[in-house]
């Protein structure tokens, strides 16, 4: 939705050192910025105090919209402004005559990639590691592993290609096969590199398997255990796990797909390819959100770390701009902080605005009209923040 996107004459690219540090002053000092005082039982919305009930309301019109556009099978929403809870509900069903739930469990995808980048900033915080190391540190025998420092690998700067290429790995043939980080890095490695290490931006699943178990050497931990000490603990996200297997615990939102031109159930694909060993993870709606406000707003690492996490080093590279661009495993968009997972019928939305401090979560199920050149909630993440903050509204990738 053209709404969404600026301008492309008032975009320009990063060239240089101080517009990068000029961009990365505005985002910072937008979140020292309070949201405006209201009165209880309000929040604000532009220059205007709302009343809650109200703005729940516009964000269900918007929800039931996003349903009959967008075929949706069901759709679940929470949007926190400052300390006030706007509405946490579900829509449509998760399988036929079930309901679906808030408190229903999904995959939450490249969520564990902004998780896996917490934990790296973590480790260097502790003097572990440090973001400029090369990765022939740990893997001397990966190609040109002297020259991809853990940077690059998190935000998609080493010029590695991506293993997740049908016509090489036959993800469709045997939806329920479990691949081991091995057989991914053999495919992924074995391709001919994107680009040279540090000169363009690849969005490379490989990167974050390499990442992965970079950590857990430099740790001496399995990556599930640094997750559960590093974020899920500290955060109390009882409801967020490592899974070994496709199981989703109870309640489950069920997924289904047409990916293998039948629409189907996709539930219990096995998502061992999507990412490092014990990032697969599942989660629901509460956890989700709580994820969006904590790493948005920094409270897991240093405040040095924060500026890394989302400093504008890829504004250079297309398709980004200043306004566009992926921080270490997180996409920063108008000072939105978001991150975007889809897999096997699943598509979610987790955001944080600091300045306003809204944080949003969303996931839905596709429906057998779906479209499948975008992610639709992208779209409704996108409808619900510029609703909310009109001046500020996130931009669509």
């Amino acid at each position: 939705m053209t709404s969404f996107r600026q301008d492309p004459a008032c975009r320009r690219h990063w060239r240089g050192g101080k517009a990068a540090l000029a961009a990365l002053a505005l985002i910072l000092a937008a979140g020292a910025t309070q949201a405006a005082d209201c009165p209880d039982g309000n929040i604000a919305i532009g220059s205007d105090c709302v009343e809650v009930d109200h703005a729940a309301d516009q964000i269900r019109e918007l929800v039931r919209e996003a349903i009959s556009a967008d075929d949706l099978e069901a759709v679940i929403v929470s949007v926190k402004v400052g300390e006030v809870p706007v509405l946490t509900e579900a829509w449509g069903e998760s399988m036929t005559g079930v309901q679906a739930t808030p408190d229903m469990h999904f995959r939450n995808g490249a969520v564990a990639i902004t998780y896996l980048a917490t934990v790296l900033l973590q480790l260097q915080d502790r003097g572990l590691i440090s973001l400029d190391d090369k990765l022939s540190k740990w893997f001397p025998e990966y190609r040109r592993s002297d020259e991809v420092t853990l940077r690059m690998l998190i935000n998609c700067t080493s010029g590695y290609a991506d293993y997740v290429n049908l016509r090489i790995l036959p993800l469709h043939e045997d939806v329920f096969r479990q691949w081991t980080p091995d057989e991914l890095l053999a495919i992924g490695l074995g391709q001919r590199m994107a680009c040279d290490p540090g000169t363009c931006f690849n969005y490379a699943h490989t990167n974050f398997v390499i990442l992965g178990e970079v950590l857990r050497k430099a740790a001496g931990k399995p990556v599930e255990e640094l997750l559960r000490d590093g974020i899920l603990a500290p955060l109390g996200l009882d409801d967020t796990r490592s899974e070994s297997t496709a199981v989703i615990q109870e309640p489950v939102l069920h997924a289904f797909t047409a990916e293998r031109d039948v629409y189907e159930d996709s539930t219990y694909w096995d998502p061992s390819w999507t990412l490092a060993r014990g990032a697969i993870m599942t989660t629901n709606i509460h956890d989700l959100l709580t994820s969006a406000i904590a790493i948005g707003s920094g409270s897991l690492v240093s405040p040095e770390s924060h500026k890394s996490m989302i400093a504008p080093l890829t504004a250079q590279f297309p398709p980004f701009s200043d306004d566009l661009y992926y921080g270490l495993g997180i996409l920063v968009t108008n000072s939105w902080m978001v991150q975007t997972p889809s897999f096997a019928g699943y598509a979610a939305a987790m955001a944080y605005l600091p300045a306003k401090e809204i944080g949003i979560a969303v996931t839905a199920t596709l429906g057998r009209k779906s479209p499948t050149e975008r992610r639709p909630t992208d779209t409704l993440f996108a409808e619900i923040g510029a609703y909310l903050v009109p001046d500020q509204a996130p931009i669509l990738p």
